[in-house]
């Protein structure tokens, strides 16, 4: 007699996954959460706010995932899974609620799983908000043997008048927020490079090796930077993704004005240099596929930057807003 699992598809590994999960996902839960994983749909409360606008934001970790698996780490992937999507709703200024994902797979590693969804839980703890539901789907064939995808979705809120970019203008200063590393952009470039040089085999200065520092997660900048939005001090947020600071910035900078940029106003980590160089990599290249080392930047007027400077002691002034209608971005001198 054939079953399910003789079609690949394991309903007690799956089972035995959503235990797994909700034990992880009860740890995010707050006391807006009112049904959560094991149901058809989860239910969440909304916080009172004036004017409340609910802003949403889904993503993926991409070909990082294929590193993750050549390096069997599958936690951090999580971490990032969470992290693209909540930096996207901290750049309109939204306070992130809930998150849900998605997890396909070929067949079900349930151990594996837990792994993926441990780092799922621990990216909404830094983002402070709740892992309400998701969904773990078994196909068989239709992934390479060993392979799984993610996608992450999650809601913010924000009260209208609040919601970023607003008031942006010249004279703004712009605060660049570092980077853990490549955070999750560029990966496809990243693993060519690894396959054709010996990149993957390099040891950084800093005694950490290449492949360790590529797994390195997103970072979250929610509980450092939310506050701040909250007191009326920032204008706007841009989350550096793929695209880099080139084509990410641009998004929240208003017609008839320019960022301009001092790419020497801070230090690039060694790991972008080696890739450059591994690669043959031009300026432009670079520039429009990593972060470089800054993983968010503010837009805020001249009379907060002290303060935004004092409260996230780690920030650079990385340059200013100015009038300038030819061009949304300039960068003001090489780098190189």
């Amino acid at each position: 007699m054939t079953d399910y699992k003789d079609a690949g598809v394991d309903i007690e590994a799956g089972d035995a996954a959503v235990k797994r999960i909700a034990t992880l996902a009860k740890e995010t839960a707050n006391d807006n959460v009112l049904a959560s994983v094991g149901g058809f749909a989860a239910a969440y409360r909304l916080p009172s706010v004036p004017q409340p606008t609910l802003i949403s934001a889904t993503d993926g970790v991409g070909t990082k995932l294929l590193l993750a698996l050549q390096c069997d780490a599958h936690e951090t992937v999580g971490i990032d899974l969470v992290a693209m999507v909540a930096n996207d709703l901290l750049a309109s200024g939204a306070q992130p609620l809930f998150f849900l994902d998605y997890m396909a797979v070929d067949h079900l590693d349930v151990t594996r799983a837990e792994a993926v969804v441990r780092g799922i839980a621990y990216g909404c703890q830094q983002a402070e908000m709740a892992l309400i539901g998701g969904e773990t789907a078994e196909m068989p064939d239709m992934y390479p043997q060993n392979h799984y995808d993610l996608a992450g979705f999650a809601v913010g809120l924000v009260s209208e008048p609040n919601r970023l970019p607003k008031d942006v203008a010249a004279g703004d200063v712009l605060i660049g927020l570092p980077s853990s590393g490549v955070h999750s952009n560029g990966y496809s470039l990243v693993r060519k490079l690894l396959a054709e040089t010996d990149l993957g085999s390099q040891t950084l200065e800093d005694g950490s090796e290449v492949m360790q520092a590529l797994m390195r997660p997103t970072r979250i900048y929610v509980k450092q930077v939310l506050p701040l939005m909250q007191q009326g001090l920032i204008h706007a947020a841009a989350h550096i993704t793929g695209g880099g600071i080139t084509e990410n910035l641009p998004r929240v900078i208003p017609a008839g004005l320019c960022a301009q940029i001092n790419p020497q106003a801070w230090h690039r980590p060694e790991l972008f240099d080696r890739l450059q160089y591994a690669g043959h990599l031009s300026e432009t290249t670079m520039r429009t596929t990593f972060n470089l080392g800054i993983g968010m930047i503010l837009v805020v007027p001249e009379h907060a930057a002290t303060t935004i400077q004092a409260a996230l002691p780690s920030s650079k002034v990385i340059g200013r807003v100015v009038a300038d209608p030819s061009a949304k971005i300039q960068w003001q001198v090489a780098s190189k």
